[in-house]
């Protein structure tokens, strides 16, 4: 059996990254081959240090190398509204629109009515444990436009509404089946202006 060479390896490793293609490896890999070594050495030792250090932010679920990430430990934020999101990179897409103030809301996952992924995996608790002093008077749902995010938006807004708390979604600036982490800044401003009570 013939062992696999070390870039063969590489490609592979990188193909196996959400939304990375077997090409995009390639190119990627190809990218990395041709650094400098000093430069190769701090990528390597980048990863390793996120992945040592980088853990959910203790209020919110967004990664961060602090208790509380940089977006709950900035009292500038507007803390009446929470938008919740499926993952840290739609939040930090979000973010780049630079429309929204309020705080977020990670959640541990998606429903996944095919794949038999049930509410457990996304757990409202320590969401609900947020809207219990009344502070938040909207909670907004920004989840991905798919099966999965809708299934989540419904039942996420199912266990809000007898707490009382506005709940909106976000309208549909993106095309439907996208991921948000990789919609453009203008679909995602017009999706968060363009938001709907549920």
């Amino acid at each position: 059996m013939k062992r696999k060479g070390v870039y063969e390896s590489l490609i592979g490793e990188l193909a196996r990254l959400p939304g990375v293609g077997r090409k995009n490896a390639q190119r990627l890999a190809f990218a990395i081959m041709r650094l400098d070594p000093e430069r190769a050495r701090r990528l390597g030792q980048s990863i390793i240090d996120a992945r040592a250090s980088v853990r959910p932010c203790a209020r919110c679920n967004n990664a961060t190398d602090q208790e509380l990430c940089e977006i709950c430990a900035n009292p500038r934020r507007d803390t009446t509204r929470i938008m919740v999101v499926e993952d840290p990179g739609t939040l930090h897409q979000i973010e780049h629109t630079r429309t929204y103030r309020g705080l977020y809301h990670v959640l541990t996952g998606v429903l996944s009515p095919l794949e038999v992924v049930g509410p457990e995996a996304v757990d409202p608790g320590p969401l609900k444990a947020r809207l219990a002093d009344g502070e938040v008077r909207e909670v907004i749902l920004a989840t991905s436009p798919t099966v999965e995010g809708e299934a989540t938006a419904l039942f996420v807004t199912r266990e809000l509404k007898p707490l009382g708390v506005a709940v909106s979604r976000i309208a549909y600036g993106v095309p439907v089946g996208m991921d948000l982490e990789f919609a453009d800044e203008v679909s995602l401003i017009k999706a968060i202006e363009g938001r709907h009570a549920v």
